[in-house]
């Protein structure tokens, strides 16, 4: 395969600078370097892809069509070197650092706790955790970038073990002002007439959601509006009139403070199981069998 056509980073960091820092001159200044160095890698960028990537608009260096699509491909490609460059310093620390990967809704709500315990009991131990969603975790959890994992759906991977850590229930809240709020019970042919902000599709939540769903005959709901965060809904509940199907977890404290209801559906019920993954080939990590350990007395607390 050839690769003597592709760029050097040099040319995606020089791009990436002069667009963000609004010109040369202050590329150069954050890259420190001269001008003329800015000047000679962004020539070198326009001749490697055969085509003009910047253009000057009022005296103002702009991206043409084809420089935007260097552009995001080189912010993407550069922070992934950041991120391999994080993952390599890792490895080289050795078996006392896990790297934990965990998904954005347990890392909101559950996270925080579970560290504090850990460094609790385990002085010695360090764990660096990383925020993200299932797809991405388990890519990384196969290739050997991440130590263990808590994730919301069991990936599908021979590489992949997963244990069950425990049972969650999606419960369907709205806010203090919902005409619903006062309501204990909600039949279930009223889950149609509901206006919903519910996660974006494809993350674990949305997917236990819809199957759910349309296990009882729902294939669609009305969707004001999608949201990548936990946090976000449940701050619009609290503001508007929608409802949700959120995890337990990360709605309870506010059903007990009053701040959020949850509406209990007759009939219905959406119960799903938080899981721990490991490499099969990663199964003597002495940190990782340390963090699961809390995991578990997590989970008989929450019992």
């Amino acid at each position: 395969m050839e690769y003597s056509f592709l760029p050097d980073l040099d040319g995606w960091t020089a791009l990436r600078a002069v667009v963000e820092k609004g010109g040369v001159t202050e590329a150069a200044r954050v890259l420190k370097i001269g001008q003329p160095a800015v000047t000679k890698r962004l020539r070198a960028l326009e001749e490697c892809y055969g085509m003009p990537l910047l253009e000057r608009v009022r005296g103002r260096l702009r991206l043409t069509p084809a420089g935007d699509l260097v552009y995001r491909f080189a912010v993407q490609t550069l922070d992934r070197h950041v991120l391999l460059r994080e993952d390599l310093q890792n490895i080289s620390k050795g078996r006392n650092t896990l790297r934990l990967e965990v998904t954005v809704a347990i890392g909101e709500h559950l996270l925080p706790e579970l560290l504090l315990r850990f460094t609790e009991q385990f002085p010695d131990y360090k764990v660096i955790s990383r925020l993200g969603y299932g797809r991405l975790i388990e890519t990384r959890l196969a290739t050997g970038l991440a130590d263990l994992a808590l994730l919301e759906s069991a990936p599908d991977h021979p590489d992949i073990l997963v244990q069950k850590w425990m049972e969650d229930e999606l419960w369907l809240v709205c806010g203090a002002n919902h005409p619903l709020a006062g309501s204990e019970m909600v039949p279930v042919e009223q889950l149609t007439n509901l206006t919903y902000v519910l996660r974006e599709k494809r993350s674990a939540v949305r997917d236990a959601t819809d199957q759910a769903l349309q296990g009882i005959g729902i294939e669609k709901v009305h969707i004001a509006l999608e949201a990548g965060s936990t946090n976000t809904i449940i701050e619009m509940l609290e503001r508007g009139r929608y409802v949700s199907f959120l995890p337990r977890f990360a709605v309870q404290e506010s059903v007990a403070e009053g701040s959020l209801h949850r509406l209990k559906v007759q009939g219905f019920r959406i119960m799903r199981t938080l899981w721990i993954a490991r490499h099969r080939d990663n199964l003597k990590h002495p940190v990782a069998e340390a963090f699961i350990a809390v995991l578990r007395e997590m989970e008989s607390v929450a019992a």
